[in-house]
């Protein structure tokens, strides 16, 4: 049995931490949670419910929204960071003075840094510059609204100390929301990052008008080129077979309520990138993490064909049909190629 009033902060506000926050307040927690947008705070609390992120979900007394960050995460060891890639290393850099020792630190943003291809954890570890009790990850397939709604669902709790996951694993499991552990924090986040980009092809070749087929071999091919370049950085291939890479990348290339393969669909309709991204105050991971991941690629000498095609496209270097058709003209191989 959890003790009453057990605290559990959630930094971020959007869809995402909203919904961790749903979760974590049925699961007895006490949930500060932080909203970067100001003036928000003031109206999660008046409306009992994030209007602007995720409508249609009444928000307990128990979660608690807050515009003071050093509020939030002081005096609880445990923090779930939910903050957006491009924020993440700001945000982080000024809650870090009201962090104690013992915090345990659950990252659950999905990205690679743009311009240094640092993963999240490595983000946090240059952030903090000390070592706090726990820093793990959460990741996996799981919308935002399906876990806000109670549907059963399952995600990754990664981190080194494999007690310290199991501790997590424990506490964080409630209801319908099923955690499973895993010791490979490089394996998960690069899957979780990766998949966001193939998505983004996903969505653009369902634009296009093409099928099943094609939805099929993009997605397979898909998953090899992220496993390539998550070994490469130091994953399991393994994890990438599991549920933060294969069951995260189904989800997000197929599911109406991913961001990335919508993108991508109004992308292979030819609507510009700029006009489509005006009118969404959702972020999109994959973009920049398009950019960070041929970064990384690069240095690692990993081929990624898919993603330097959805490159050419964000960049409006060619249109989706010319970069569909360029990636065809490539030279045959074995499916076993590690290229």
């Amino acid at each position: 049995m959890r003790s009453p009033g057990r605290t559990a902060a959630v930094v971020g506000g959007g869809s995402w931490g909203t919904a961790l926050a749903l979760h974590l307040s049925k699961a007895g927690f006490q949930v500060p949670l932080w909203v970067y947008d100001p003036g928000l705070s003031g109206v999660l609390i008046a409306g009992k419910e994030n209007p602007v992120y995720l409508p249609g979900f009444a928000l307990p007394g128990s979660i608690l929204p807050s515009e003071d960050l050093p509020g939030v995460v002081s005096g609880t060891d445990l923090v779930l960071w939910v903050v957006p890639t491009r924020h993440f290393r700001d945000v982080l850099r000024r809650a870090a003075p009201h962090l104690s020792p013992g915090t345990r630190l659950v990252i659950a943003t999905k990205g690679i840094e743009s311009g240094t291809g640092l993963r999240m954890s490595q983000v946090a570890r240059e952030c903090l510059g000390r070592d706090l009790r726990c820093l793990a990850v959460l990741s996996g397939p799981n919308f935002a609204r399906e876990v806000a709604r109670g549907d059963p669902t399952a995600g990754v709790l990664a981190c080194e100390d494999l007690e310290e996951a199991r501790a997590l694993q424990e506490e964080m499991s409630h209801g319908s929301f099923r955690l499973y552990t895993n010791r490979d924090v490089v394996g998960v986040e690069m899957a979780g990052a990766l998949k966001n980009v193939i998505a983004l092809a996903a969505g653009v070749v369902e634009g296009l008008g093409f099928g099943s087929n094609t939805a099929a071999a993009l997605m397979t091919r898909g998953l090899s080129e992220i496993t390539r370049l998550g070994v490469a950085c130091g994953g399991s291939p393994s994890t990438f077979a599991g549920l933060a890479g294969m069951g995260d990348l189904v989800l997000t290339c197929t599911g109406h309520l991913s961001r990335n393969r919508s993108v991508g669909v109004r992308l292979g309709k030819g609507e510009p990138l700029a006009e489509i991204l005006s009118g969404m105050k959702m972020v999109v991971e994959g973009i920049p993490t398009t950019s960070a991941a041929l970064l990384l690629a690069g240095g690692h000498g990993v081929e990624m064909p898919i993603a330097a095609a959805v490159d050419t496209i964000l960049r409006g270097e060619s249109s989706a049909r010319e970069a569909v058709a360029a990636l065809l003209r490539r030279p045959l191989k074995g499916e076993d190629s590690w290229e």
